[in-house]
């Protein structure tokens, strides 16, 4: 079972800083999920839209500088990082789900990933993922061998549809949706399947029994305590 820490270890760090994503790291998890936006041409790691629940500013990210939102303490003293920060403390350790929220994210992430490869990451370590459909089929068109995960709040079959019509390498459902059925007809369409957000170990085990292959969770020790194996680095 894939561990993917959700936002970092947002259980036990402010989420989506850099102290989760090292806590994330040291708790065993294979996988990073961060969310991004893009801010005068700076790729933020950020999950809401606007700045209050996690940070002491107000108002929407997009309408602020760069130099502002840095100003920002994120949790701890923290700052809201930059997905360049992010892959720095990665430094290869781990796979990177980089989910795209806010608009024309597409673009930059695309061009940013380029450039890490560049450096010397592994593409097979990135898997971009969105709610916004056309985004990824956005991504797809500018890199058709990235790897893209489907998040979908759909009813699951149509998601899965759209999932094997775009080519995706996985769909994210919420796991409370999945049955086992669904798991067989999305496995049967070579889909993987990572599941949000799973954190007590009652879903742990429930996710484990249906066959889900990863989980997005806030809590990694507890997903890797019920693994019998650490799997490579990065995606199965």
């Amino acid at each position: 079972m894939l561990c993917i820490g959700h936002r970092g270890a947002m259980g036990h760090a402010p989420e989506n800083t850099i102290a989760s994503i090292q806590k994330a790291l040291e708790l065993g998890a294979d996988c990073i999920e961060v969310d991004v936006y893009i801010v005068e041409g700076h790729l933020m790691v950020f999950h809401d839209q606007r700045l209050e629940r996690t940070t002491n500013g107000s108002g929407f990210i997009w309408d602020h500088t760069f130099d502002y939102l840095r100003t920002l303490d994120a949790g701890n003293g923290e700052q809201i990082p930059t997905l360049t920060e992010a892959c720095q403390t990665i430094q290869n350790r781990a796979g990177l789900n980089v989910e795209l929220k806010g608009p024309g994210t597409a673009v930059p992430v695309v061009e940013f990933i380029t450039a890490q490869v560049k450096q010397g990451w592994s593409k097979k370590l990135f898997l971009v993922s969105s709610f916004d459909h056309q985004a990824l089929v956005k991504v797809k068109r500018l890199d058709p061998d990235l790897q893209i995960g489907v998040l979908t709040r759909e009813p699951l079959q149509e998601g899965s549809r759209f999932a094997t019509h775009l080519g995706a390498y996985a769909i994210h459902p919420a796991a409370k949706k999945i049955d086992r059925q669904w798991v067989d007809e999305a496995y049967a369409q070579g889909l993987k399947i990572f599941a949000y957000t799973v954190n007590h170990p009652q879903q742990i085990h429930r996710m484990k029994a249906l066959g889900v292959e990863g989980l997005f969770t806030n809590f990694p020790e507890r997903v890797v305590a019920e693994r019998r194996e650490k799997n490579n680095i990065g995606w199965p």
